[in-house]
Parts: structure tokens; sequence; C-alpha cells
């Protein structure tokens, strides 16, 4: 029997009715069954594609994506996942679009949204703007299929918001599932979420969030460590807690990084914008002031250089678990000697862990794809079934 057999079978126990023609927002959205179904799902299709099998389940169709912040892995990971389904994919590039010249937010959805099956949309820069963008989006495409505009109305991938980062911490939770032997071997195992120096400013916070509300789910010991005025959103906070309360794991915060890694299994030191100045640059913005933009940022990068001893050095790994936590970052670091003076991670640290780092980015294009596939199919255990059994290869040669 093959993996993927084995893992349709363990998908046709979960309850997973709802994913059908649903939008993936939040992993908080989710529950936990419909959580584990992506896990399984991107395991299965993983296996396939490494058997040489085709896992193509749409013979036409669009992916569209729409990035309103730089990205190199998302954007590949999505085009990846689109082309690994069968999908083409189509970037809309904002400043080459009618949307400099007023279009508004419901005609761009449906202008865009003609044959297309999925959209994933990346809008991470302005606290409390993220989610509102893409919800209004996708309630364009409400009316649009409503009023027949469209003859479906496709499934969005939140592809990172101001919120949550669902694609990449489902991937680093895969990572970690995958590293510790499965889901079973994950309770009790501490996890050290902490702020780590950065000489540039405004980095979103929804990576830091999105692991506090995902790993707090599997009875993990979660920390967030950063120092005073780095707080995130105090409602993903909220969620935090009662998800830990519900698996017997625990949710703390303290302040010092050294806390956070004693006796650590997995420590991810990522920088991040303090959540108030970030509410601050997002009023800033809507007023179009860009003095008071440039005065926040020169503000802040002068509180970050307050804290240059908050790296991930070689001493501060020593005080993990033996010494041999599992390191974790969304890539790109920011490392020290390399690709900046001062930075998140020593350079020997960074190296040390390149391949498990470059093994937790590939999970990526696996979760979105079952994202986009549990969104898609509404019997997904015959469609992993049917793809195991057709004999169709992806290369012929």
């Amino acid at each position: 029997m093959s993996k993927t057999i084995e893992l349709a079978r363990h998908l046709e126990r979960l309850h997973i009715n709802n994913m059908y023609k649903s939008d993936f927002y939040w992993t908080w959205d989710k529950t936990d069954e419909e959580l584990e179904a992506i896990f399984t799902v991107a395991d299965a299709l993983r296996d396939l594609r490494e058997r040489n099998k085709s896992t193509r389940i749409f013979d036409s169709g669009l992916g569209i994506s729409i990035f309103r912040d730089n990205s190199t892995r998302t954007r590949f990971s999505f085009a990846s996942a689109c082309n690994l389904l069968g999908l083409r994919t189509q970037d809309l590039d904002e400043k080459r679009s009618q949307i400099a010249h007023g279009e508004t937010v419901r005609e761009t959805a449906n202008m865009v949204s003609f044959m297309a099956d999925v959209i994933g949309i990346r809008d991470d820069m302005f606290i409390g703007e993220g989610h509102k963008y893409q919800k209004t989006f996708m309630d364009a495409l409400d009316e649009g299929y409503r009023d027949g505009i469209l003859e479906q109305r496709p499934t969005l991938v939140n592809l990172q918001c101001d919120v949550d980062h669902p694609t990449q911490c489902m991937a680093d939770m895969l990572h970690i599932i995958h590293q510790f032997g499965g889901v079973e071997n994950l309770k009790g195992k501490k996890i050290a979420m902490t702020w780590a120096y950065s000489p540039s400013y405004g980095k979103p916070l929804s990576v830091p969030q999105g692991v506090i509300g995902l790993m707090t789910r599997f009875g993990m010991d979660v920390v967030l460590a950063h120092p005073e005025g780095y707080d995130v959103m105090p409602e993903v906070e909220e969620i935090a807690k009662k998800n830990a309360a519900a698996t017997g794991g625990s949710y703390r915060k303290v302040a010092t990084m050294e806390e956070a890694f004693d006796g650590a299994d997995i420590v991810y030191p990522k920088s991040w914008a303090p959540f108030a100045a970030m509410e601050q640059r997002t009023k800033l913005h809507s007023a179009g002031d860009q003095a008071g933009i440039d005065a926040l940022e020169q503000q802040l990068l002068a509180q970050n250089a307050q804290f240059k001893n908050w790296t991930c050095s070689e001493d501060m790994m020593k005080r993990t678990r033996d010494g041999k936590a599992l390191y974790l970052h969304c890539l790109p670091a920011d490392i020290t000697g390399v690709s900046c003076k001062e930075g998140e991670v020593d350079a020997s640290v960074f190296d040390r862990y390149l391949v498990s780092l470059y093994k937790q980015a590939s999970f990526k294009p696996y979760i979105i794809a079952a994202m986009i596939l549990m969104s898609q199919v509404k019997d997904p255990v015959n469609c992993l079934r049917a793809l195991d059994a057709a004999g169709d290869s992806r290369k012929w040669f």
C-alpha cells in the first residue's frame, strides 16, 4: 500500500465537509481536523510527486496572485502549488493595472476572476488594512457570483496579511511534525518565538502572531519573548492562551531572549515591528503624511538599535536543550556579517541549519496546494485514490 493511500484512509476519518468552497484566512478559523487535513493532503501530494505521479486535478483554470509587498518564497510557492495541480498562474501587478487609475476593489476583483479557481493575496504592510483588503476583495466576488458576473466564485488563500501568515506557519508546523516524528511527539516540547535585532524596521507581525496562534494547538509550551514595547496584537495572544488551555500546553511571555531559549526544543528568532508603532504608521499612511512616516522610521531604527544583544548567537543556542534546538526562520534572515553588520542570527548558526531551513521552506508549496485542493475538491479522499491509481506520469522520460 502506498503512502498516499494510507494518508487517504486517514483523511477519510476526519470531519472536513466544510472545507469545500471555503476560504483560508487564518489558521484559528479552522478546526483541528481541518488543519490535520491540510497536513495530510500536503504529505500525499509530496509523496505522489516523489513517485513521479501526476497531481493534475485541473485541465484548465487560473490561479491569480496579488502581492502588495515584495516576496520570493511565497510568490514562487503559490505558482508552484498552482502548477502542481494543473492551474496556470497570473500575477496582478497593481502598478501596471488600471488600479493606478482609480479602479475600485470591486471592479478589480471581478475583472481578474473570470475563469479563476483560486486567488492568493499578500497584504501585510499596514496594520488594520491587510485582512480588510482580502475580505473586501472576496466580498466583491460573492456579489459577482450572486449577480451572475462570474460562473464560479474563486476561493482565497491568504498568502500573508497583517494578522496571520497561515501558509508560512502551516509549513513551519509540518516541518516540525516531520522533524519530531509525528504530532504525538510534540506535547510538552518548548518552542521559543523570540524577537531578534534587525537593522531594518517595519517587519510584519504576522509570523510571530501566526506561530503563537497555531503552535499552541499542539500541546506545546509556547514562549513569546520580546523587549518592552514590541508587543503583538492582544487579540491574537488571547487566542494563544485559549488554545494552550484547551490542549494541555502552555503559553507565556518572557522579557529576555535567554529565558526563552533556556531548554527550548525549537527556536524561532525573528524581528518584527511594535504593534503600536505599526498602528501609528497606518494612520500616517492614510493621511498621506510621508514626512511623519520617515520620522517614525528613524525613531524605530533607533529603538531597534538598543537591543542588538537580542541575536541568535552560538552562546544563545547553547542554552537550548542539549544545545541542539531546531532553528527556524521564515527567510530571508538578517545574518550577522553576511547580509548585515549585525542581525538576527550569527552566520555560523545559520550555516549549520541551512539544509534544515531550506527543507522548512520546501513544505510551503505543498501546504498551499493542499489548501487549494481542499477548497476545490468535494471528495478529496477519492481524489487522492484516483491520483495514486492513475498511470499518468509527471515526466515521461
